[in-house]
């Protein structure tokens, strides 16, 4: 700490720039504190001057591993001073830089030491402004795709667009030591909006060591963050399972090095037992040599037999080692075989993502769907209003025209208002059925939604269980092929049960459509009648009354406008209710669409449990082969030590038969020679 003092006071001398008082301040605290590592400068504003000093100090210190510098009214030029003397620094590991205003020289020297930096594990930036600029955010995204060693970052406050956030998302992709964007760090309380959204998502399927990541406060519809918690979910799961696997192999070649030692153990106990057979051997043959030196007159016809024994001795000796060479080549193929279950394994853990990310794009393309779904209920709900509008418009003219009636004649009045009466009513029935459609078109949409959930959560729940029962298999296969008849037919049975259900429904919406259609024809002619009647009763009044004539003409032409746009009116719904059909054919052909996508769904799974089936029926084919074979050889190692043991014992027999003839001999011979004496 007095050593980076010094440095500082010198460089301060040298630059001809008065030392910061608070800065030697916080230092003789620092020092005080015995907190060596850290460097707390929170809350001083920094002059250029120092900053520049306080880079050069920080080229080439060793001391400091973390830097808060909050708040401290960095300008862009003393920022740039300060993170290019930081660029060659190789002890600090965390930097502060909180609520700075850090804009576009800054965000391009944070860029600049993101590429030369390669200690640095924890960057701090929240309250900044480096989504202003978008050129230097670039740059800035352009250092952290290159950084190795970067793990926390914090991007809180920064004013990202939409924009910020794709380039942000362009080095997540590339960047897959970026671990955290969460607990510790935030890239929330920006303006990232929905398509910065779509963006994290396109960059979270390509990283995948993203596992966390919080979003709140940015503009982004509920559904992609969804999505965004869903993919961090499907990431923390692909980590779970790396490590599982990491585990899974350590303790494999832990087995493995355990084989090996037992291996090893059994060869050394089978090489001393051969040393001490040996040793034993020798000891023999020197005893054997003392009485042969002794005997050697004696034993000179027996030279060939201890030639031929040492021949067969050499046999021995070859077929041993013959057999510590099939020791090795057991070895070798032992290693082979976990090699090849490894792989296996390895390849149906792939198998499994590769149907964990289908299943995802699925539920997308259902969510997507739900969406369409309820923008065209929308815009129904819409068409709706208008309609009312305009019949309210058109209340209100009937309303005027009855008015300028009651002038000419009472009998008008009434027929006008019963008139009135019935377009209300036909009214209030259009709305009614168009509200009964809407109402029947909403449950349709929730009953298949309901459908397709349960369908999803059955087929995760089977997935899941499948995954469970995976090494119960060779036991439980009887009983999972009934299980899976039985849901097929089930399922059949539930797929026949809702097509007739959604026949039966379409027949009665039809058959109500077109109850309704004669209905408004009906109506129709009635009022076409009741306007004949009412021309009649208008050319008896021009004759009863010429003076009214002019008012009657004018009467007569606002009534066949009024029958124009009952026309038109009558046209439009007839277009509405073929446009409705037309929709509802269309939901059909997309539920049917569904029900086969799910089928295939249901195939693939039927296809995939064949598939690991075969695998575990072959696998256990393959281990009972080298079983078998092991076992063979080990039974020929044990024949052929068995052949050892007793040519060991047949050579000691024979030579202790010798042992016993040449003792006979000797002790045999001066009684053949005493007569003689």
């Amino acid at each position: 700490m007095e050593d980076f003092r010094r440095t500082y006071l010198r460089l301060c001398k040298e630059g001809g720039v008065d030392p910061q008082e608070s800065v030697l301040a916080q230092l003789q605290e620092t020092r005080r504190a015995a907190a060596g590592s850290r460097l707390d400068l929170r809350g001083h504003s920094l002059s250029v001057d120092t900053c520049a000093v306080l880079g050069r100090v920080l080229h080439k210190d060793t001391l400091f591993t973390e830097l808060a510098l909050s708040d401290c009214m960095l300008t862009e030029e003393g920022a740039k001073l300060l993170l290019n003397g930081l660029c060659a620094n190789t002890t600090v590991k965390v930097l502060d830089l909180k609520g700075n205003n850090l804009r576009s020289t800054g965000a391009e020297a944070l860029g600049k030491l993101l590429v030369r930096n390669k200690t640095l594990c924890r960057l701090v930036l929240e309250w900044n402004a480096l989504g202003m600029w978008e050129e230097a955010f670039s740059v800035f995204c352009e250092g952290l795709a290159t950084n190795a060693c970067l793990t926390q970052l914090d991007l809180r406050n920064n004013q990202i667009n939409h924009q910020g956030a794709s380039e942000l998302c362009l080095a997540l992709k590339r960047n897959s030591t970026l671990q955290e964007l969460g607990q510790w760090v935030y890239v929330r309380w920006n303006n990232i909006g929905l398509l910065g959204g779509r963006s994290f998502l396109e960059a979270l399927q390509q990283n995948r060591t993203l596992t966390h990541l919080e979003m709140a406060g940015n503009n982004i519809p509920s559904d992609t963050l969804k999505a965004l918690e869903q993919a961090m979910d499907h990431n923390s799961d692909r980590q779970s399972t790396v490590r599982e696997s990491r585990s899974r192999t350590q303790v494999l070649s832990k087995e493995i090095q355990i084989l090996k030692e037992e291996k090893g153990r059994q060869f050394l106990s089978l090489m001393e037992t051969i040393d001490k057979q040996r040793d034993e051997m020798g000891r023999s043959t020197r005893t054997t040599s003392i009485h042969v030196g002794q005997l050697q007159e004696a034993l000179n016809e027996r030279k060939s037999v201890v030639n031929s024994l040492t021949a067969k001795f050499q046999m021995t000796e070859a077929a041993l080692a013959m057999s510590e060479q099939k020791n090795h080549n057991l070895g070798e193929l032992l290693t082979r075989v976990k090699t090849e279950k490894d792989e296996q394994r390895e390849r149906q853990s792939r198998e499994r993502k590769k149907e964990q990310e289908d299943s995802a794009l699925r539920e997308g393309k259902l969510l997507r769907e739900i969406t369409s779904m309820s923008e065209t209920n929308v815009q129904l709900k819409n068409k709706l209003e208008k309609m009312e509008s305009r019949c309210k418009s058109q209340q209100d003219q009937i309303f005027e025209l009855k008015q300028e009636l009651t002038n000419s004649t009472a009998e008008l009045k009434l027929r006008l208002a019963q008139a009135e009466e019935r377009l209300e009513m036909e009214k209030k029935r259009s709305k009614q059925s168009l509200e009964d459609m809407n109402n029947l078109r909403q449950k349709e949409v929730d009953h298949v939604n309901r459908h397709l959930e349960e369908s999803e959560r059955a087929l995760q729940d089977r997935i899941l269980k499948l995954e469970g029962q995976r090494i119960q298999l060779e036991e439980e296969l009887s009983r999972a092929k009934a299980a899976c008849v039985t849901e097929r037919a089930q399922a059949e049975e539930e797929q026949g049960k809702v097509r007739v259900q959604v026949r039966l429904e379409e027949q009665q919406r039809v058959s109500g459509l077109e109850e309704k259609l004669r209905g408004l024809r009906q109506s129709r002619d009635e009022s076409q009648s009741h306007c004949s009647q009412q021309k009649q009763t208008i050319a008896e009044l021009q004759a009863r009354s010429g003076q009214q004539s002019i008012e009657t003409d004018g009467l007569r032409r606002r009534i066949e406008e009024l029958q124009q746009e009952l026309s038109g009116k009558d046209q439009e719904k007839v277009a509405e209710v073929s446009r409705v059909r037309v929709e509802l054919q269309e939901q059909m052909g997309h539920l049917q669409a569904e029900r086969t996508a799910q089928g295939g769904l249901k195939e693939k799974i039927a296809a995939l449990e064949r598939e690991m089936k075969v695998l575990a029926s072959n696998h256990r084919e393959a281990t009972l082969d080298k079983e078998s074979e092991i076992s063979s050889l080990f039974e020929k190692l044990r024949l052929r030590e068995a052949e050892i043991q007793r040519m060991r014992e047949d050579e000691a027999q024979r030579a202790s038969f010798l042992q016993n003839a040449i003792l006979t001999y000797v002790q045999g011979s001066p009684l053949h020679y005493s007569p003689k004496k």
